[in-house]
């Protein structure tokens, strides 16, 4: 839908209507990061795939003043539109397109790593008779090692703290802020690879909701939300026990099971100051027992993080006795009589909260919580501290709702249900729709890492998108999203490689697309060209380049490139152009201008083509030239053989056979001290007016029979030549023809007598 800009503000689609007239309310405004210096002129807008909208900013062509040559011209950008002002999770707002494309990257290694091994196993499984890879026991392992490094490449939620001296007071540390595209990798590296989570899924659960939980819905409040205004809060707070967000803070902390932040908030307490005038010892005794009780509480995990509050239970059986241990503390604390020495109400009932908290008591986990995903995870750590694998999960997330309706949604609570649910369709969706095709490319390894359902879907080949599977059509789809960009066209062909049936079609058309005005880019696509052993693209493209050079008056690199596609046809082409500039004969001086190009034709001239005639004839003239200046007979010797490859040579058009003849025998062949030759070089020099020292001239002839041989049957052809009517004549007298078979004849007669 193209567009051309308006005068309005600059801005590229005004809305017109002011609130307050009966007119809509302003829509939400999405800023584009396009790169495109104005002035823009025309503006194209299109649907992609899921919440993803394509816009393309193109300049006005032939503008004047833009900065000079690099100016970039025009810029396709996707701009992903969420759950517009719902608080949808907009992955754009989160990383920049500098991160991302460092993502992109990055991820492209452990794709190819894994598409490699997936193919090893393909081939094992075809051999063994098994049914798929996922059948093979080290699969998973090797998903799981793609995964950890892609998880990597999008942050590390665990990372430490940016300032090395904290304050006493800060509740939550300040660390590397998570993102959704972090927190919905890991969600499905839980669910769907590590096989080694399925003892302790829900502690884990709990552990990525305490990473993530403020990426949930901005409009609602959340645990993190109400830690993060508390702690604003805590610097003008003189007593923090009398403060009631102090308490709400602490249940919701506690709730989802925040441990360490539950007992650094207990420890702020003002029981716990020296200076206390009144008698607070027993209070300072509960909130110290509280927080005893809070940093002992058993967690059925193998191991807990560095810094992480909690009893760790590797076995069940061990955390089934732990815990009817530790519940019994809390019930025996609960009942205490020491309750009735604590004269602050606020501490008092604020503590017991705490314990009924850990007790299970679903009121207030309710009411401490505040979405339906934390009071999901309170479940697992007070109500149903037992459970394993996805046993009524789904069921349990549907009672959570129902309690803790949300009034927004984000990418994240679709995908978590999708997952509960069990629901490979859904999960695709939600990835598809909120996190766009980087995403749902690299994540479709993980659905189908041990699910049999899943791989079906995915690999089945659908008749109505045209013959290739689901996860075919997104890797195209991001693979066209990579080739949209000048700096990640170079990392689709990996993705459109793997894509069996169409992908290399495609690929084909990327690489004949690329512009080879750049001799670096030109080498950059030969070289995908080499890697995924494309020849006839190669062939193709050097070949366009070579046209493209010629065209442009670089006649050299026009040459260079069709050397190096072997086209013989252009080069026989280009050296009749070339014969044309030379003359008609060959010892012109215009064939100096062209000693250059043949420098670049290099020692493999059998790629030449009829060039190879030029290269040639070059070598022959200096040796003619050192001859000359030498006058020795080895020189000499030398000349003749670089004319009898000459003569031999199928590109030496047949109008210069005679040329090179006549010059050749009029200087060299008759330089002897024999009489026959001193006849012969007389005659040469009355004809040619040529002047040749006799010097240092052996007594035998140059050529042997078979050489002299050859060359009069090349005159013989040339005689026969001259009477079709597309002979191309030369400049020579009419008697150089009788002239050179004269020589020939009688070097021919000496070659003869003298043959051993």
């Amino acid at each position: 839908m193209p567009g051309m800009p308006t005068d309005g503000g600059g801005a590229i689609v005004p809305f017109r209507g002011e609130p307050g007239q009966g007119a809509p309310s302003p829509p939400p405004v999405r800023p584009i990061r396009h790169g495109v210096a104005p002035p823009i002129f025309r503006v194209y807008v299109s649907w992609s795939s899921g919440n993803l909208l394509q816009v393309a900013c193109l300049r006005p062509p032939n503008s004047e003043g833009c900065g000079g040559a690099e100016e970039v011209a025009g810029s396709v950008v996707e701009v992903n539109l969420g759950c517009g002002g719902s608080g949808g999770a907009d992955v754009e707002g989160e990383i920049d397109e500098a991160e991302m494309r460092r993502i992109e990257y990055g991820s492209v290694p452990a794709f190819a790593l894994l598409q490699s091994r997936k193919n090893a196993l393909a081939d094992a499984a075809a051999m063994s008779r098994m049914s798929s890879v996922p059948d093979y026991a080290e699969w998973w392992q090797y998903v799981l090692e793609y995964s950890k490094t892609i998880g990597n490449l999008l942050g590390n939620p665990d990372s430490p703290s940016a300032f090395m001296i904290e304050d006493p007071k800060t509740i939550l540390k300040v660390k590397e802020k998570p993102t959704s595209l972090r927190a919905t990798w890991e969600l499905l590296e839980i669910f769907y690879v590590d096989k080694q989570l399925q003892s302790w899924l829900p502690e884990r659960l709990v552990d990525w909701l305490a990473d993530f939980d403020s990426l949930l819905p901005a409009t609602e409040s959340t645990v993190y939300s109400k830690l993060s205004s508390f702690q604003k809060k805590l610097i003008n707070l003189q007593i923090v026990e009398d403060d009631p967000d102090y308490w709400n803070g602490l249940s919701a902390a506690l709730s989802v099971g925040y441990l360490d932040i539950v007992v650094n908030m207990l420890r702020f307490h003002g029981s716990y100051q020296l200076d206390q005038m009144d008698n607070r010892e027993t209070e300072n005794g509960l909130v110290e027992a509280v927080a005893v009780l809070v940093s002992t509480m058993p967690r059925l995990r193998p191991n807990l993080p560095s810094g992480k509050l909690g009893q760790c239970c590797k076995t069940r059986p061990d955390f089934v006795k732990a815990w009817e241990k530790w519940r019994g503390q809390v019930t025996k604390l609960e009942c205490s009589a020491f309750w009735i020495q604590c004269s602050h109400q606020k501490t008092r009932d604020g503590l017991k909260n705490l314990l009924h908290i850990m007790m299970g008591n679903m009121k207030e986990l309710t009411a401490s919580t505040s979405h339906w995903l934390e009071l999901f995870a309170s479940h697992f750590l007070y109500i149903r501290p037992f459970t394993v694998g996805f046993d009524g999960m789904h069921h349990l997330a549907q009672k959570c709702i129902q309690l803790k309706p949300s009034s927004g949604s984000n990418g994240l609570t679709g995908l978590v249900i999708g997952v509960l649910s069990e629901n490979p369709e859904v999960v695709l969706a939600e990835c598809t729709k909120n996190f766009g095709p980087w995403l749902v490319t690299h994540a479709m390894e993980l659905l189908t890492a041990d699910n049999d359902y899943a791989d079906t879907m995915l690999h089945e080949e659908r008749p109505n998108l045209g013959g290739i599977s689901i996860e075919e059509l997104h890797r195209l789809v991001y693979a066209q999203v990579l080739c949209s960009h000048s700096l990640t066209w170079q990392i689709a062909p990996t993705y459109l490689s793997s894509c069996l049936n169409q992908g290399l079609g495609l690929l084909e058309i990327l690489l004949l697309k690329q512009p080879i005005q750049d001799n670096r880019l030109a080498l950059k696509t030969l070289e995908i060209c080499r890697l995924y052993e494309l020849d006839s693209v190669s062939t193709s493209i050097m070949k366009i380049a070579g046209i493209y050079h010629w065209k442009h008056g670089r006649k050299g690199a026009g040459v260079y490139w069709f050397q190096q596609a072997h086209d013989k046809a252009r080069l026989d082409r280009i050296a009749q152009q070339l014969f044309e500039h030379i003359g008609k004969s060959v010892t012109e001086d215009s064939f100096k201008q062209w000693e250059g190009l043949l420098e670049l034709l290099g020692p493999d001239i059998g790629s030449a083509g009829g060039l190879e005639f030029l290269h040639r004839y070059r070598d022959f003239k200096r040796s003619l030239q050192q001859a000359l200046d030498r006058r020795s007979g080895e020189a000499a010797r030398q000349t003749v053989d670089f004319l009898i490859q000459l003569m031999r040579n199928p590109s030496t058009p047949q109008r210069f056979w005679l040329p090179l003849l006549h010059d050749s025998v009029s200087n060299y062949f008759c330089v002897c001290h024999s009489q026959d030759c001193k006849i012969n070089f007389i005659l040469f020099l009355c004809h040619n007016f040529v002047q040749v020292e006799l010097l240092n001239c052996k007594s035998s002839p140059l050529m042997n029979v078979a050489e002299t041989t050859l060359l009069l049957n090349k005159l013989q052809e040339l005689s026969l030549a001259k009477l079709r009517p597309d002979f191309s004549s030369n400049h020579l007298p009419n008697h150089a023809l009788s002239s050179v078979r004269l020589a020939l004849a009688s070097n021919l007669a000496r070659a003869i007598i003298e043959d051993p």
